[in-house]
């Protein structure tokens, strides 16, 4: 591992805090202030590049967020917008609005959770507590803040429309606008009610495909494309929701894998005149919608489209006077397609950039607006990794900026390359530093919003130019003797990086923590921390886990409590290219597994390793997989935590599961060879079961089951249920505090 300066700070500060340590805990792990620091939620620049804008939590309560700004100018932050002075006592969330923000894993926060900028830069949109708030950043004191709404109904999607005349948004599963200049309100859809929505993304969109809305303006404001979702075809489950003090029945409509799936209609609806055109999306009604663009000149849509199998995706070019579509290009696949926001106009050169992984690795390419391929603008044995955007795109000078991993599987930097270029091999990197790069490009692409993290240096925003040079901190965010964290680096565990081989020469890259207080010759306890499912990188080098923090200090708190903690991507992880993803296709827990083991073999090679005392844990498909090491290799693991796991892959949903499983009814030996029931009397070790009473994503069925089973073959096991719990639980304060102190106490005993 290589060490900067940052790093000298890092250790400089453990000797000098060492005096006043603390010990760390699960409470404070979700007490105020965030460990972190002070990280920015959502960060945009406005459109003339005068603000950087943000969420943060409150002092006393890092999940209540307020609307802060940065102005470039004066290098001076201020908040902008407090949410409590505006919510009118405790914030309550309509049950579509609950699902929305569980589909965005933003459950646990309250407050402001997402705004957005007016073309002019000027105002900002503040969707709070079912309401709609305008905010004038040349506005003084309580007068910058308008409320647009104030209904009983709740108003969700909300954002201004590209010329900033309207502001949209949902309300009671229709499309509305809000006319700015005359105040007045405007229903678009009418149809909305019972099982039918407009505007709206599905259930499958939401969790499955990254794509959580249904409208899409047009650049000129003459229309807003839209679905039309109907949930008739889809089989409705009734199950049971259990809280504290009360049961509800739901009837959900829920589509599980080889069952039928919403249907879903595309319109365009033209303001002028409210005239409805309907989208030909082809004749087969068994596809799904994934992304919906918009041509710059307005004139057309850009529709992707894609199989029930999702072995081809289609870009439809579609004519918004008729409706008429016809395909530009087509992606296709043996296994399956990733999907993304693969595409980005260059407005002034009438092309746009295509990602694609048809070389094995996500890479950009050059194409026409009708559809012409052009040429390669990157290529190589690594992935671009991040979703384009026609903000990225400096057309006068004939750049692209992306995020990518050409440096390691482990890092995500900033590249820039020539729309022109002759040598898609050759790509400049931009970001300096080692770790994980997220960017934002100013308006004019001179200078980037760097969010940047390492292992070694907690989240930090600056103002870079675009040769990577820092301009100014927003938030330098030192690990110094101020720093929240600064009273627990004393015990502070620096994770080792390292790599090991699959059985096919593969590379498997994996996280170590050891015990923080390492006694030579004395042999400590395991514990394997996994996700390993597709979709997702769970090894990087960032700060105690990116985005995913929370699980980060835990396992932070379980090497300060004598572990060894252990991480490693299995075949099937994302943002390592095709042939590392595919191994699963068509069976679950058998690749996985075996690299799993992997890991084990090496660490039983550690001298200070236990090799007869070894847990796993992991929730969702961490979950799964627990469930799948504990009964197909018995006699390795000791004890483990399964959260919030499928157990029955029959029971989860279609888009997710028939991506990697097919359909079951083609496919039912893998379906069940991919399930824990073949297995599960062979477990040994002890197991710990957990799930929310109220999961509506991993249904409570899939332990019900595995209960019944173990039961049934007087295998003993632990089990913890959560009243009221929904699949992140976890995110939410006491469920949260309650499930590490109680994972803690298991390995103590077990292990």
């Amino acid at each position: 591992m290589k060490f900067g300066s940052r790093s000298v700070l890092f250790f400089f500060c453990c000797g000098v805090i060492a005096a006043h340590a603390e010990p760390l805990t699960v409470a404070r792990i979700f007490g105020a202030p965030d460990l972190a620091g002070p990280r920015l939620l959502t960060p945009k620049i406005s459109p003339d590049g005068k603000y950087v804008t943000y969420l943060q939590g409150k002092a006393d309560n890092k999940d209540q967020l307020d609307l802060w700004g940065f102005d470039v100018r004066t290098g001076r932050a201020a908040l902008l917008v407090d949410s409590q002075l505006l919510l009118q006592g405790e914030e309550k969330l309509s049950a579509e609005e609950a699902a929305r923000r569980e589909r965005q894993r933003t459950a646990s926060l309250r407050g402001i959770v997402e705004y957005s900028f007016s073309s002019d830069g000027r105002r900002l949109l503040v969707p709070l507590g079912g309401d709609l708030y305008v905010y004038d950043l040349k506005g003084r004191g309580q007068q910058a803040v308008q409320r647009l709404t104030n209904t009983a109904s709740y108003e969700t999607d909300a954002r201004f429309s590209p010329r900033g005349n309207y502001v949209s948004f949902i309300r009671d599963q229709n499309l509305w606008i809000f006319e700015l200049a005359s105040g007045k309100e405007r229903q678009l859809t009418r149809d909305g009610g019972g099982l039918v929505s407009n505007g709206v993304a599905e259930f499958i969109a939401q969790e499955e495909m990254n794509r959580d809305t249904g409208y899409w303006w047009s650049p000129d404001e003459a229309r807003i494309a839209y679905t039309r979702i109907d949930d008739k075809p889809v089989a409705e489950i009734e199950r049971f929701e259990i809280y504290a003090d009360s049961v509800k029945t739901v009837r959900q409509r829920y589509p599980a894998a080889g069952t039928a799936n919403t249907a879903v209609e595309l319109k365009l609806v033209e303001l002028a005149s409210n005239g409805v055109v309907n989208v030909d999306l082809g004749g087969d009604r068994n596809v799904y919608l994934a992304r919906v663009d918009w041509f710059p000149s307005g004139e057309f849509l850009a529709v992707q489209r894609e199989t029930r199998n999702q072995q081809r995706l289609d870009l439809l070019k579609v004519d918004v006077h008729s409706g008429q579509s016809h395909n530009l290009l087509s992606e296709t696949s043996t296994t399956w397609i990733n999907l993304g926001n693969n595409i980005a106009f260059a407005k002034q050169r009438h092309v746009f950039v295509w990602a694609s992984q048809r070389t094995g690795f996500r890479h950009l390419y050059l194409y026409d607006e009708n559809g012409e391929f052009l040429h390669p603008l990157t290529a190589g044995s690594w992935m671009v990794t991040g979703e384009l955007s026609a903000e990225n795109i400096d057309a006068t000078r004939g750049l692209i900026f992306f995020t990518g991993n050409q440096t390691t599987p482990l890092e995500q930097q900033l590249y820039a390359t020539s729309l022109d270029t002759l040598d898609p091999t050759r790509v400049q990197r931009v970001s300096k530093e080692d770790g994980w790069h997220t960017a934002v490009l100013f308006p004019g692409q001179r200078a980037y919003l760097d969010n940047w993290s390492a292992p070694q240096q907690p989240p930090s925003v600056a103002i870079r130019s675009v040769d990577g040079a820092l301009r100014q901190w927003v938030v330098r965010n030192a690990l110094d003797a101020t720093h929240p964290y600064a009273p627990y680096l004393a015990d502070h565990v620096a994770e080792e990086f390292g790599s090991l081989q699959a059985t096919d020469g593969q590379t498997l890259y994996y996280r170590l923590l050891k015990p923080s207080k390492l006694v030579e010759g004395k042999r400590y306890p395991v514990i394997v921390d996994t996700y390993g499912g597709p979709g997702n990188q769970y090894v990087q080098r960032n700060w105690l886990g990116g985005g995913r923090a929370m699980q980060g200090l835990f396992r932070e708190l379980l090497a300060q409590h004598g572990f060894v903690v252990f991480s490693i991507d299995n075949r099937g992880s994302a943002l390592r290219g095709t042939a590392f993803e595919s191994p699963i296709y068509k069976r679950f827990g058998k690749v996985e597994i075996q690299d799993q083991l992997r890991g084990v073999e090496f660490l039983k090679s550690l001298p200070f390793v236990d090799g007869e005392r070894i847990g796993i844990t992991g929730w969702s498909y961490g979950g799964y997989m627990t469930l799948m090491a504990l009964t197909t290799a018995p006699k390795i693991f000791k004890a483990g935590v399964a959260g919030a796991p499928v157990t029955d892959w029959r029971l989860y949903d279609t888009h997710y599961t028939e991506r990697y499983l097919g359909d079951p009814a083609e496919n039912s030996s893998g379906y069940l060879a991919s399930s824990v029931a073949p297995y599960a009397n062979n477990l040994t070790g002890r197991l710990l079961l957990v799930h929310g009473m109220a999961d509506d994503n991993v249904l409570f069925s899939n332990s019900t089951q595995l209960m019944k089973q173990l039961q049934s073959a007087h295998i003993p096991f632990d089990l913890m249920t959560y009243p009221g719990g929904k699949h992140g639980l976890v995110r939410q304060q006491e469920m949260g505090e309650h499930f590490f102190e109680m994972v803690l106490r298991f390995f103590q005993e077990r292990l």
